[in-house]
């Protein structure tokens, strides 16, 4: 799978990107060789590779469809966590499906994003869900939002249709939790060191609810996906 801007992806002749033509080339693509392009914003074509144009490649596109995005919209709010498992997160929770991406600077992160780091890491998070994307073969990519701090986060679980947040202590299974097939469910994951008494009691605030996934306990960087994937199933997206 490779992609394409949004605005290319239409009937007729359309030249990749450098960086799409390099990947076209390291599968050893052919003239003749059909492939299907998605923008990330639910667009998805299927083409034939024509041959090379300077140093991109040409493809056609024959035919193309546009993908409804789907329900219920799943937001993933991940703590700060170190490099290679921040990274791994990241593209485990695109693989899983879900639509949204927020870092989260809790207080016991012991990342910090500030600066020219805040805007390295971000592109780097961006960057890994568009590979997962692709490699999932999802037609619509995850956004991935600008960090925010616990107070931020609140409003963001304000507006939410379902707000969860992880607890190991909490009373309530995510596996025996009612989730809607519609609107939009939020769910964040705290750092190696779990929430802070405040940050919790500010997002209950806000109509968060805390629940748990049970024994064992999983590490911040797995945490996002085992949820999600029960989110995803009792939700009706994995049907």
């Amino acid at each position: 799978m490779l992609t394409a801007p949004a605005s290319q992806l239409q009937p007729g002749e359309l030249t990749l990107s450098p960086e799409e033509s390099h990947h076209a080339r390291v599968r050893r693509l052919a003239p003749g060789t059909t492939v299907h392009l998605v923008d990330g914003q639910g667009g998805r074509a299927l083409a034939e590779i024509e041959g090379p144009r300077g140093p991109a490649l040409r493809v056609r596109v024959l035919s193309v469809r546009h993908e409804p995005r789907p329900c219920p919209q799943v937001t993933l709010v991940q703590a700060l966590i170190k490099g290679d498992r921040a990274m791994a997160a990241v593209e485990m929770a695109c693989e899983a499906g879900v639509d949204r991406i927020i870092p989260w600077q809790a207080e016991r992160s012991v990342v910090r994003w500030r600066g020219p780091r805040a805007e390295q890491s971000l592109a780097k998070w961006r960057s890994a869900v568009v590979s997962a994307g692709k490699q999932s073969r999802r037609s619509w990519f995850p956004d991935v939002e600008p960090v925010r701090t616990s107070a931020q986060l609140a409003q963001v679980l304000a507006g939410a249709d379902l707000a969860l947040v992880l607890d190991a202590g909490a009373a309530m299974r995510l596996s025996a939790m009612s989730l809607p097939e519609r609107g939009s469910i939020v769910l964040v994951v705290g750092p190696e060191g779990g929430l802070s008494p405040g940050e919790i009691d500010t997002f209950v605030r806000a109509g968060a609810i805390t629940t748990r996934l049970g024994s064992p306990i999983l590490r911040a960087g797995t945490a996002g996906v085992a949820a999600l994937a029960v989110v995803m199933a009792n939700s009706g997206r994995w049907d």
